[in-house]
């Protein structure tokens, strides 16, 4: 192994290591700031080019800071390798930093193709060029002229620029401190040997970047706070426009269980009639999630209000909602389903609009009620029909979504209706709350994460009033 000149001295190490500690304290910060960039880059939501970019810019001007180091120089043999890696790593250094600056926007297109692929190849090329031939001082000689123009490039695109925000204004500081230090250090570079100044603005650079970074992200964390503030005034806005509970009545006991994968939901439900002898009970479902769907659902309730004294004819009821939605929703649509029922008549009539069949518990047995026209708000011309069908003491009524259908397991296999019937008649002797629990609560354990808002509507009816 080798051990370096064994004539040298401790105080010649020392001083070695005095001359270079600067450059080697930077050149490990500037390592450890690209790997923190980099892992950055792909953690975050969206992947980040320019952090990406950056982050391999400060690795390989880092690792170039040490490569040049004195005290490296007396730790490892003399040999042609080495030589040519150190030259070989200048030339690939200004790479990156062409791919960080066109990722953010600081350089121009030329006839809508990317200029940093260009005007890194000749960089490749000499950085080939130097583990191929080995050092010579023409390739320096070319890289200087290379990296001067190209920093000239550089000011006046910086300068040129119209859109300049204030976060801009800030970089562009730093860009001008590094250039003009760069320019420095490259120009003297050409006419002989002169202490480095570049990594100081290098670090200087960096800084700005930071400091940018550090204010943006304090402005995402204010605006992440912001939004959760919204979404909760949002959640109570949502919850408010839902019936609490259906009012006591001798004839119709009716529980609701709703369950958003997100803050908000498309999910609706309302009672349209709650006199002592009828129950209009309506549920909807608006395609998509979070705040576009509960704005949707929102105007799904004005629609349903709008259409009370349609209340006995679920047909012409949907009808009227749907020529009131259509056009307004930004072309989302709307599933729903409602029904009426009248203990005077001990009938029950109901419609759909491309919503999933209610279910009727009777005397054990489940029987799915199917009556579907066109989904609302989005045609016109669509048109509705009300099936009608006996109703008899003790029927149990159920109304749900199709995220209760569509729940799937981790092998990706959904509920399904016969799971739901079954579940269902397990459930005939529980009040109807605990029956709506039990649903919710089985669709949970069924699969462990919620892909879709959940609701379901278990409504009772008897000839008198027996419920507790």
């Amino acid at each position: 192994m080798y051990v370096g000149d064994p004539q040298l001295t401790a105080s010649q190490v020392l001083r070695t290591f005095h001359h270079d500690e600067l450059f080697l304290f930077l050149g490990a910060a500037f390592t450890t700031f690209g790997l923190t960039s980099v892992a950055l880059a792909f953690l975050g939501r969206k992947f980040n080019s320019m952090l990406l970019w950056l982050g391999f810019f400060a690795i390989l001007y880092g690792q170039r800071m040490w490569l040049d180091s004195r005290l490296l120089a007396l730790m490892i043999p003399p040999s042609l390798f080495f030589d040519s890696l150190r030259a070989a790593v200048r030339y690939l250094v200004p790479i990156p930093a062409f791919f960080y600056f066109e990722a953010a926007g600081f350089l121009p297109r030329i006839a809508g193709r990317r200029i940093a692929p260009l005007i890194s190849l000749p960089f490749l090329c000499l950085f080939v060029g130097a583990f191929w031939f080995g050092p010579r001082h023409a390739f320096l000689q070319i890289n200087n002229v290379l990296v001067i123009l190209t920093l000239i490039a550089l000011i006046i695109q910086s300068i040129t620029r119209k859109e300049v925000d204030r976060d801009f204004a800030i970089i562009r500081i730093g860009i001008f401190v590094f250039v003009a230090f760069a320019l420095f250090d490259n120009i003297a570079g050409t006419f002989g040997h002169f202490p480095q100044k570049e990594p100081l603005a290098f670090a200087f650079f960096l800084g700005t970047l930071g400091y940018v970074a550090a204010k943006r992200s304090q402005a995402r964390d204010q605006q992440f706070s912001d939004l959760q503030k919204e979404l909760e005034i949002a959640q109570r806005i949502q919850t408010a426009i839902l019936p609490s509970a259906y009012p006591q009545s001798n004839h119709f006991h009716v529980a609701a269980r709703y369950v958003p994968m997100t803050s908000v939901a498309g999910d609706f439900y309302d009672f349209l009639v709650t006199d002592p002898m009828q129950a209009g009970i309506l549920i909807a479902d608006v395609s998509g999630h979070g705040i576009p769907a509960a704005l949707i659902a929102s105007m799904v309730k004005l629609a349903a209000t709008s259409q009370r004294d349609n209340a006995a004819d679920p047909a012409t009821l949907l009808s009227g909602m749907n020529t009131i939605l259509c056009g307004n929703t930004q072309e989302q649509f709307v599933t729903a389903a409602y029904v009426y029922l009248d203990a005077e008549s001990s009938t029950l009539r109901y419609s759909a609009a491309a919503h999933p069949p209610i279910m009727l518990l009777r005397a054990g047995r489940v029987i799915e009620l199917t009556e579907n026209g066109l989904m609302l708000a989005a045609f016109s011309f669509a048109t509705y029909t009300t099936a009608v069908y006996p109703l008899e003491p003790g029927d149990r009524l159920v109304l749900y979504t199709d995220g209760i259908l569509e729940a799937a397991n981790a092998q990706g296999e959904e509920f399904g209706s016969n799971r739901l019937c079954a579940l269902l008649q397990d459930s005939a002797r529980l009040r109807a709350e605990d029956a709506a629990d039990q649903v919710i609560s089985s669709l949970q354990a069924w699969s462990k994460s919620q892909n879709d808002d959940l609701t379901v509507l278990i409504c009772d009816y008897s000839l008198t009033k027996t419920f507790t």
